[in-house]
């Protein structure tokens, strides 16, 4: 008799358990558009399933090929979110250009302000800095876009534009002085001439899971960069082939190719609901 009053017991706790349960996620606030909250968008490096190191040795397993990163920078640009529903949020153009510094953790992290509230299932974005953006006049280009400051080193002046991925290392496979590697990739399709394009738009879906943004809520969006695939993106680029790829007619289509690949970099991994 004990063990079955016991029993209802638990099976009444149980019940009641999960039907507050249920009723605290009913409770949940609809999104108000009208209010505006934030969001944290990670892009955390990898190659394969190993985080991504400066001056650490890699194996890439497809081609048989080490390398060694001594230096990986590259531009986040126009970034989108959308809802379920179709609605698109578009970060207002100046708010929206962030360059991700593998010397930097800090610079993973990309904050997003003043989005309007919604459970928002897709985020798209320009890996590299969008044409017009490159022509625009030097006042015009600030902040990240500082080619003095934040973006030294970043930038071609010989009117080909920004740098959208600067990746550089050594492998014993590069037949270059110290078995060095350079990959300078850009190209926005030119100004008063038509050049190489390799910007590249990115549409990242995060399944089941919502990015749910709320006034005093700062939800954290990780997603992966897997430079293995800067290399086996679709084209499979060899060091012993190409060890330096930039703006030049000998490796143009190379660049292109790359940028084909980077493209395919960026995968979805998880939400976090409240921020770090």
């Amino acid at each position: 008799m004990n063990k079955l009053k016991l029993k209802i017991g638990i099976l009444m706790l149980s019940v009641g358990f999960f039907a507050c349960k249920k009723q605290h996620e009913h409770s949940e606030p609809a999104p108000d558009p009208n209010k505006k909250g934030s969001a944290e968008v990670y892009f955390d490096n990898f190659v394969g399933t190993q985080e991504f190191r400066l001056n650490t040795t890699y194996t890439n397993s497809t081609t048989g090929e080490s390398f060694k990163p001594t230096m990986l920078k590259y531009f986040i640009s126009n970034i989108q979110l959308k809802t379920a529903n179709g609605t698109v949020y578009t970060v207002p153009q100046m708010e929206s250009y962030f360059l991700i510094n593998a010397e930097d953790p800090a610079s993973k992290k990309c904050i997003i302000n003043n989005i309007p509230e919604g459970d928002y299932s897709e985020i798209k974005f320009l890996v590299g800095i969008d044409s017009l953006r490159n022509t625009k006049p030097v006042e015009e280009r600030t902040g990240t876009l500082d080619i003095a400051g934040a973006a030294a080193g970043m930038y071609w002046s010989w009117n080909s534009g920004y740098i959208f991925v600067k990746f550089e290392g050594e492998s014993p496979q590069s037949t270059a002085a110290g078995n060095k590697f350079r990959y300078h990739i850009g190209g926005f399709g030119g100004y008063s001439s038509p050049t190489i394009n390799c910007i590249r738009q990115v549409s990242i879906e995060f399944g089941n899971d919502r990015l749910k943004v709320r006034q005093g809520n700062t939800p954290s969006l990780h997603l992966i960069v897997d430079f293995l695939k800067f290399f086996n993106g679709g084209y499979q680029l060899k060091i012993a082939d190409y060890h330096t790829v930039m703006f030049s007619p000998a490796t143009a289509t190379i660049a292109v190719q790359i940028a084909n690949n980077y493209q395919n970099m960026f995968k979805y991994d998880h939400i976090h609901d409240h921020g770090h």
